[in-house]
């Protein structure tokens, strides 16, 4: 029985049909000619979800993506380093002198994995050269662009511990589909970036665009797409990979007072609970009254953990 009969069969109600449901409209969508954007909160990478997104990216179902600038290094981290993490399986145990002994050992742990020190600094070497030489030169690139040169170069080739396709970030940059960061100092080497301006060894914050220029770009693909296609909004988690990539409608409505489609799909994966002021816990009728989301567009509230659910997902619009 593949994944797709097993969900057709076992998966009718709850956050099972709900799951599924998804699924066959994310896949009548993309069929149809609907462009998807995909944004991701939480520490998906390093749930390795690029095991299962990589594919979908490389079979044309994801068109763009938004996320934490920590996913987006941490899928480069797992690459170059995996044999070097440590998984931690009883980490709900761990007492305040294990989590030190951790620390002490070089160790950053997010969950039950705990990301090496070491990755973080080879990368970083490299990084700096790029940092310092486009500072020196007035250039300004975004975040991206920067890791993306690690692939041109050869030096992710060179390093790398894993095979290229469970790279998510790998299969993007092949695939040429635009990668939105914002937030990009709220990541280790965001924050590694703001040292070494501190520090002098980078000229200028100008070396890296800000997230008002991700934005602008984020319009003008939007314009772009939405004239000829629908476009969806598939969203793992909240925060600000979410709110950002689909506020450049509201943006679009608004503030630069045209008329334009909104977004015609959306679904999330979420644990967060409907509360009063979440964003990640809030019911998708409410974008409605920010002008992010058409009224009949389909909508979909998947109440899980995304680490099951979003694979199950990605494997049925697959066919798989």
């Amino acid at each position: 029985m593949s994944v797709s009969q097993f969900m057709d069969y076992h998966f009718r109600h709850f956050n099972a049909r709900e799951t599924l449901a998804c699924a066959r409209s994310w896949k009548q969508f993309v069929g149809s000619g609907g462009k998807m954007l995909l944004a991701m909160a939480g520490a998906m990478s390093t749930a390795e979800l690029g095991l299962s997104l990589a594919p979908l990216i490389r079979a044309g179902k994801v068109h763009a993506i938004s996320c934490t600038a920590a996913n987006f290094e941490e899928d480069l981290f797992n690459l170059v380093a995996h044999r070097d993490y440590k998984l931690v399986p009883h980490y709900r145990d761990l007492s305040p002198q294990d989590e030190l002994a951790l620390r002490d050992a070089g160790y950053n742990r997010v969950t039950d994995t705990c990301i090496p020190e070491t990755v973080i600094r080879h990368l970083e070497h490299k990084l700096l050269h790029y940092w310092a030489e486009a500072a020196e030169r007035g250039q300004s690139h975004f975040p991206q662009e920067y890791f993306y040169r690690l692939i041109e170069d050869g030096t992710l080739e060179q390093v790398r511990q894993i095979p290229r396709e469970h790279s998510w970030v790998w299969a993007a940059y092949e695939m040429g589909i635009p990668v939105y960061t914002p937030g990009y100092e709220d990541s280790t080497l965001g924050n590694i970036f703001a040292a070494r301006v501190l520090e002098g060894r980078v000229k200028s914050h100008q070396a890296i665009k800000g997230g008002t220029a991700q934005m602008e770009h984020l319009v003008r693909w939007y314009l772009e797409q939405v004239a000829d296609h629908p476009l969806g909004f598939f969203q793992i988690g909240g925060g600000i990979a979410g709110d950002f990539a689909i506020c450049a409608v509201p943006l679009i409505v608004q503030d630069l007072e045209r008329d334009v489609r909104l977004w015609s799909w959306f679904a999330q994966i979420s644990d967060s609970t409907t509360s009063f002021g979440s964003y990640s816990g809030a019911v998708p009728n409410e974008k409605i009254t920010w002008y992010k989301l058409e009224p009949d567009a389909p909508k979909f509230m998947i109440n899980s953990d995304a680490s099951i659910v979003a694979p199950l997902i990605f494997a049925y619009v697959l066919g798989q």
